[in-house]
């Protein structure tokens, strides 16, 4: 998948979906936690009455995350847009709503040469776009300047909230 770099200074990622694959059941998760159908799951975690549910509600997703990280494996779309963009010598980042201990395992496991990765550990997760600012604000890149690619709503809404280019995958 080629894709028009013209003007950008720097590539931000997605990582499920965009550049590894996700089995991640989200339906059977939220059955699991009791999470309605049309609430974000980490949103309603942080909404559970007591310290003890959020806990055990966040070791659940920590866990199915981690399952998923021992099978995920490249996608090619988000593999060519990588290469196309260290061709081009820009800097690349991946933010993602996954925990880091799962993210570093995808990274690892497929060897993908990204030095920079936000988790929802380091930021509040997508589609907030605090963390893609903090990209933008390390590399010393105008938001307007940097282009988001990812495969999911929450990515193209956290671009817009950011002011930065989206391209969906």
């Amino acid at each position: 998948m080629q894709i028009d770099l013209q003007g950008i200074q720097g590539v931000i990622f997605d990582l499920d979906g965009t550049l590894v694959e996700s089995e991640l059941d989200f339906g059977a998760m939220r059955k699991h936690l009791g999470c309605p159908a049309d609430t974000d799951i980490l949103t309603f975690i942080e909404t559970l009455p007591d310290a003890q549910a959020r806990q055990h509600a966040h070791d659940y997703i920590v866990a199915q995350e981690l399952c998923d990280a021992q099978q995920a494996t490249w996608l090619e779309p988000g593999r060519q847009i990588l290469e196309q963009a260290m061709d081009r010598a820009l800097p690349v980042a991946i933010v993602t709503r996954n925990c880091r201990q799962a993210s570093q395992l995808k990274i690892a496991n497929n060897q993908i040469p990204v030095p920079l990765v936000l988790t929802r550990e380091d930021a509040p997760a997508k589609p907030d776009p605090t963390a893609l600012l903090q990209v933008a604000r390390q590399w010393g890149v105008a938001p307007e300047k940097c282009l988001y690619v990812g495969d999911f709503v929450y990515d193209e809404q956290a671009a817009e909230r950011a002011g930065m280019q989206f391209v969906m995958v």
